[in-house]
């Protein structure tokens, strides 16, 4: 691609680079210069302009993101039509977005005229929302560097995994001094992250806070339910304790206790014939973000989550800190550092 300053009378049919606004006239950026264009800004004493003009193996900037875009879309993506060199993607449904992370790294190592950008792997997304956007930087890229993208982008880069009404039982354990209402915010809580999937709660019931109660129940609502959520009148600190041991005494087994994401480090995740089976950590009770949310929009979204995906959460797993808990990480109960008193500037 030839790019610099050119005689007005040379501009036409290139690209103009910047905007130029000149006695009424206003060319803007991307424009193609034409000869009524170059007559009227020679008028107006105009000698020069700044123009980009593609070479016989460019692709302009529209074509090449559009072609990148399509390519690398994948499952439940609309590509939206390119313009001034960008070319976005979105999701068609509410899921889970998968990102191939390392050929995102690949496809931008390509070259500097070429971008990926998108969201983070396995977010939740709605219908409509981006989530992902291919630009091209300059006017054009060179049919050889398109192509070298290209052969990257041969199997979707970025795709969707769609929510499933899921049937969803929970169970909920009370002891004395655990009020009704708590259980019953948790389980509204728990409705409203179950929305996007249009997943009903088909079993909804309190029971003691007991191994071989819940052990009980367990084994007789497992046939009804895709996923069972048991929320624990307290917290579950070992394998041993209450939740884990009516896991198991059910004929379950237990995938994976303790989560590198905090707040939610004390999620438990196991399998009771072909349920999934998920003991809540305490900040479950919370609307807010944690470590319960990523594992359920996985399971809501179909996916398998074994014990190595939950141990590969770490990276972006330290959360909001959340209010009833004051600076939990820090040793002895100190209090935090001051903060640094902010700059004149």
């Amino acid at each position: 691609m030839k790019f610099g300053a050119v005689p007005v009378p040379d501009a036409v049919g290139a690209t103009v680079v910047h905007t130029v606004q000149l006695g009424g006239l206003v060319l803007k950026k991307g424009e193609t210069v034409t000869h009524a264009h170059a007559a009227m800004l020679a008028e107006r004493g105009l000698r020069e302009i700044v123009v980009a003009r593609l070479e016989a193996d460019d692709v302009g900037e529209n074509e090449a993101a559009q072609s990148i875009a399509t390519a690398l879309a994948g499952r439940e993506i609309t590509v939206e039509r390119a313009f001034t060199g960008r070319a976005n993607l979105f999701a068609r449904h509410n899921g889970i977005l998968q990102v191939e992370a390392a050929r995102v790294d690949d496809l931008n190592a390509v070259d500097e005229s070429l971008t990926l950008a998108t969201l983070p792997p396995y977010r939740a997304v709605t219908a409509g929302e981006m989530v992902a956007t291919v630009k091209i930087i300059p006017f054009a890229v060179s049919r050889p560097i398109l192509d070298q993208a290209l052969a990257l982008a041969s199997r979707p880069v970025v795709q969707v995994h769609r929510f499933q009404p899921l049937r969803v039982g929970v169970l909920s354990t009370v002891l004395p001094g655990l009020k009704p209402a708590v259980v019953r915010k948790t389980v509204l809580h728990l409705a409203a992250r179950l929305a996007p999937a249009a997943a009903p709660i088909v079993v909804d019931e309190a029971l003691p806070h007991d191994a071989e109660a819940l052990a009980t129940r367990l084994a007789q609502v497992a046939g009804l339910c895709d996923i069972i959520v048991v929320f624990g009148a307290s917290a579950i600190t070992d394998r041993r304790d209450i939740i884990p041991m009516a896991l198991l005494q059910a004929g379950g087994t237990i995938e994976q206790f303790g989560m590198p994401v905090d707040p939610g480090n004390l999620l438990l995740l196991g399998r009771l014939g072909g349920a999934a089976v998920i003991g809540a950590p305490g900040c479950a009770r919370s609307p807010k973000e944690n470590g319960f949310d990523w594992v359920l929009q996985r399971l809501l979204a179909g996916l398998e989550v074994t014990r190595a995906d939950v141990r590969r959460l770490g990276v972006g797993g330290l959360l909001m800190e959340i209010v009833s808990r004051p600076q939990p990480r820090l040793d002895g109960g100190a209090s935090a550092p001051p903060l640094a008193e902010p700059s004149a500037a």
